[in-house]
């Protein structure tokens, strides 16, 4: 993982993903805001990876570069590869399945993408291989530090990503019956340990927004986004799964695809069950929701032909890698041929089935254009240690530039953005405006026009496909002291 963070990171496409960025500024706001502290992580996203990130991001270098996040998703990265070659040696009882499995995931190069960047899959995964690796152990044991090891590594992915909400009652169903002895003592003190992690984040919610499930029918929700935007998939099953497993077939690769099936079927007629529902309810989960709950996935070979969250195919590796354990139990020169099948698609045609990145790279090519814009022209306009207000998604400016988030005040400032947006000619005092047309700063300069502050218009950026980026400089109409 070292490696490929050093090659992502050469390559400048360590902040290529919008969400990638979030996640790093997300985690910089909580220690650098003009209101710093908890309620900077926010909603919608779950804070644990922000957490994780928090050690890091408070260096100037790690977070101007990304570098911050990129390690702590490649420590994580590396704990799910550990956990998930543990888990598969102790399934099949077979050193070759678990180093066979571990390839097949690790080595894919949306693996080893993701894996380096600031996104959340990392985390999850490392909380997932966690889970079923000590799920397999409790199987064996229906020892009580198996079952805790599960109930924390659940209670992780809780606060990482919303399909392991999913993925609880069927965790704690696996352990009610599997359990030896104190069958209903130790499935609750699963579900006690496990259950933590949702019942924060709806307190959380509860506290800072008046609403438990303001995360999933608040402003910034899927729902809300999505709404009254119809995509493929939407309320048809068949057309749900045709997409998603299409996305799963640019990602992994016919070759890999087809042994995971073999070797999933092969894992079934020797009576493995539990690692089989479980890998198996992620590409349920997605392909429900994006039936049902406003999670549109475009892939550039099926209409609209568009690029947009194709990483959640990443779901299907756990049950390819599941299948190539199965495979490669038969020994050594089956495990590494059984490898070599499933990845060399990736040696012949890799720009192929890099999937993430090539949607990394193809959807953000106008944000970074105009933020490039924007640096190229404060860098000669702006002086040292001046203020900034802003409108939403524009942080990539501030952070390219090393400018301190408590020099800036946005919507994550309240009240008093808020107050600077209604009353502007009374809490409106940064030296700078940096706006995209119709968002809240916008509306907060044009009436700031009528009784002051004075904001003239220093530079217009207009790139195809985006937001229009203004950026304003105060006119102070009286001396200076």
């Amino acid at each position: 993982m070292t490696a490929a963070v050093w090659y992502f990171f050469s390559t400048g496409a360590t902040l290529y993903w919008g969400d990638a960025e979030a996640h790093l500024d997300i985690a910089r706001r909580v220690v650098d805001s003009l209101t710093p502290g908890w309620a900077q992580l926010g909603t919608t996203w779950l804070p644990l990876p922000h957490l994780l990130m928090l050690p890091l991001v408070r260096n100037d270098r790690l977070w101007t570069t990304g570098l911050a996040g990129a390690i702590v998703s490649a420590l994580c990265m590396s704990l799910a590869a550990t956990f998930l070659f543990a888990g598969v040696r102790r399934l099949f009882r077979s050193i070759p399945s678990g180093f066979a499995a571990t390839a097949v995931f690790l080595l894919n190069p949306n693996t080893l993408y993701l894996g380096s960047i600031p996104m959340t899959e990392a985390a999850f995964f490392a909380s997932l291989f966690a889970v079923f690796y000590f799920t397999v152990r409790f199987g064996d044991t229906s020892s009580w530090g198996a079952l805790a090891g599960a109930a924390i590594a659940a209670c992780a992915g809780t606060l990482t990503r919303y399909e392991a909400w999913f993925l609880l009652p069927f965790i704690a169903a696996f352990v009610l019956v599997r359990a030896s002895e104190k069958r209903i003592v130790k499935t609750i003190t699963f579900c006690l340990i496990a259950g933590a992690g949702p019942l924060l984040w709806l307190a959380h919610n509860l506290w800072y927004f008046d609403d438990p499930l303001y995360f999933y029918r608040g402003p910034w929700s899927a729902l809300a986004i999505q709404k009254g935007l119809p995509y493929p998939g939407q309320g048809d099953w068949r057309l749900a799964a045709r997409y998603f497993l299409e996305a799963g077939h640019l990602l992994a690769g016919w070759p890999a695809v087809a042994i995971g099936v073999i070797g999933v079927i092969l894992a079934a007629s020797r009576r493995i069950f539990w690692p089989i529902t479980l890998f198996a309810l992620l590409p349920v989960f997605y392909i429900w929701s994006i039936h049902s709950k406003g999670t549109p996935v475009f892939v550039p070979t099926l209409e609209p032909h568009g690029w947009y969250n194709t990483r959640y195919a990443m779901a299907f590796l756990p049950l390819i890698a599941l299948g190539t354990g199965a495979i490669a139990q038969f020994g050594r020169i089956a495990a590494f041929a059984i490898a070599a099948v499933a990845l060399g698609v990736f040696l012949i045609h890799p720009s192929d089935h890099s999937i993430t990145w090539q949607e990394a790279e193809h959807n953000s090519e106008g944000r970074r254009e105009w933020t490039a814009q924007a640096v190229r022209f404060l860098r000669s306009a702006a002086g040292p240690n001046e203020t900034y207000f802003t409108g939403y998604g524009l942080t990539s400016i501030y952070r390219s530039m090393g400018i301190p988030f408590r020099d800036t005040l946005s919507g994550d400032n309240n009240p008093h953005f808020d107050m600077a947006c209604s009353r502007p000619e009374l809490f409106l005092h940064t030296d700078w405006a940096i706006v995209t047309g119709g968002d809240d700063a916008q509306t907060a300069i044009d009436r700031a026009r009528l009784h002051g502050p004075k904001y003239e218009l220093n530079e217009r950026i207009i790139v195809k496909g985006e937001p229009v980026v203004e950026i304003y400089h105060r006119v102070y109409e009286y001396p200076l002291r």
